[in-house]
C-alpha cells in the first residue's frame, strides 16, 4: 500500500472512530474536513467544517451510541495534483436511547442498523489529507429510525 493510500485509509478510520468516541470539542471536524466542506447525509446537506460537525453531533445525539464499521476503502489518488476520490463500505449501528425505544413502543429494536457506503473527495493539506466532500448512500436498513427521521 503506498503512503497516499495509507494515509487515506487512516482519515477514514479516524473520523469513524471520532464520530463513536464522541470526543466532540469546539472545531473537532477540522481534524478530518476542508473548511469548505460539503457534507450529504439522509439528513440534508451542509456545508462548512463548523456546520458539518454541529449536524453530526445532532445526528448522533438521536442515539445512546454508535458503531461506524469502515471496509473496502478504495482511494483513486492523483498524487501529483493533491486530489483522491475515495469510496467505502460501511455498516453503521446506533443503540437507541430508552426514552426513543419508549416513544417507539415497547418492542421496538433497540438497534436501527444501516448499511451503505460512502463517496468522498479529498485534498492534501499542509496538516494531512482532508476531506472536502463527503457523502453517506444508505443500501439498507433494519429497525426503526428514532422518532422525527
Amino acid at each position: 500500500m503506498d503512503t497516499e493510500t495509507a494515509e487515506i485509509s487512516a482519515l477514514v478510520h479516524r473520523l469513524f472512530r471520532a464520530l463513536d468516541e464522541r470526543t466532540f470539542g469546539v472545531g473537532w471536524m477540522r481534524d478530518f474536513v476542508t473548511d469548505g466542506v460539503r457534507m450529504e447525509t439522509p439528513l440534508g446537506t451542509t456545508d462548512g467544517a463548523d456546520a458539518g460537525g454541529a449536524a453530526a453531533e445532532v445526528a448522533l445525539g438521536r442515539y445512546d451510541r454508535t458503531q461506524h464499521i469502515a471496509s473496502g476503502i478504495l482511494p483513486d489518488v492523483d498524487a501529483g495534483a493533491g486530489r483522491a476520490t475515495v469510496s467505502w463500505n460501511a455498516l453503521m449501528t446506533h443503540v437507541h436511547h430508552d426514552t426513543t425505544r419508549e416513544a417507539l413502543g415497547a418492542d421496538t429494536d433497540p438497534l436501527f442498523t444501516v448499511g451503505g457506503f460512502y463517496e468522498a473527495d479529498v485534498v492534501r493539506t499542509p496538516d494531512g489529507w482532508r476531506f472536502s466532500r463527503v457523502a453517506v448512500r444508505p443500501v439498507w436498513t433494519k429497525g426503526s429510525p428514532p422518532l422525527g427521521v
